[in-house]
């Protein structure tokens, strides 16, 4: 297994507060280490030195918890589709390449630390209504609900998001609609989430502007780097359904 040199500029900022600044470091690892075990590394180099760490999220890295997340060469994520930064691997890069590190940039996600963002924003818009509230008594036989397979397929896929923020990342206005719309149609073509549809898209979506996002103007970029490939229809569906909470037609 062929080792790989790499040379790395690393966005390094103590706080919300203070000045960033690009650091270099160069670094030599396994072309088959994924781009987190490469920073772990990294980190490990750097603190055998007596510096300081680079700051970096990650939890199950296996794509599924979203906790990861970070520009890659400018793309959120990096160059692979339908990938998370936990499964992006060092081999998708050429050996000597300089590989350009930096957090999601958004006002409504401000930056903790180095790669690290405050993303609670997204917590806040599922506290207004991601969620289903009504008692619907003991739980029904699974086939109990009739539910066809295109809706049932459409609403999954919806659900696959992870919350990771590459979708506001990407966005030109920092627009948070993909995953705003892909909570509300996972919900919304459910009969369990039917009765609070119209509250539930109503809420989410006026926190999701309270937040601070920008608004969606349909570039696209949002479904081009979401790790699990959510389409960007989600976004027409919540609109849509915004629209009818608002003339009444959903309570």
């Amino acid at each position: 297994m062929a080792n790989k040199n790499f040379k790395l500029e690393i966005w390094r900022q103590d706080g919300p507060n203070t000045e960033g600044k690009f650091e270099t470091f160069n670094i030599e690892i396994n072309e088959h280490a994924s781009f987190l075990e490469m920073l772990d590394q990294l980190n490990e180099d750097i603190m055998n030195e007596g510096g300081r760490p680079v700051e970096f999220d990650s939890d199950c890295r296996e794509g599924i918890c979203g906790s990861c997340g970070c520009m890659v060469n400018g793309a959120a994520h990096g160059p692979e589709r339908e990938t998370a930064v936990c499964q992006l691997h060092m081999r998708t890069f050429q050996n000597g390449e300089t590989i350009t590190v930096e957090p999601f940039r958004a006002k409504a996600f401000p930056i903790v630390r180095d790669l690290v963002v405050d993303r609670n924003a997204f917590d806040r818009i599922q506290e207004k209504g991601g969620y289903i509230s009504v008692n619907t008594g003991p739980k029904p036989d699974a086939n109990a609900i009739k539910i066809g397979k295109q809706r049932a397929d459409e609403a999954m896929d919806a659900a696959t998001c992870i919350g990771c923020g590459a979708c506001v990342a990407a966005c030109p206005n920092a627009s948070a609609s993909l995953f705003v719309g892909a909570r509300l149609k996972h919900f919304g073509l459910l009969p369990q989430g039917a009765p609070e549809r119209g509250r539930r898209t109503l809420r989410m979506v006026e926190q999701m502007d309270d937040e601070g996002f920008g608004a969606c103007s349909n570039i696209g970029e949002c479904e081009a780097v979401c790790p699990k490939g959510i389409s960007i229809s989600a976004i027409g569906h919540m609109k849509r359904d915004y629209l009818f909470a608002n003339l009444g037609f959903h309570k």
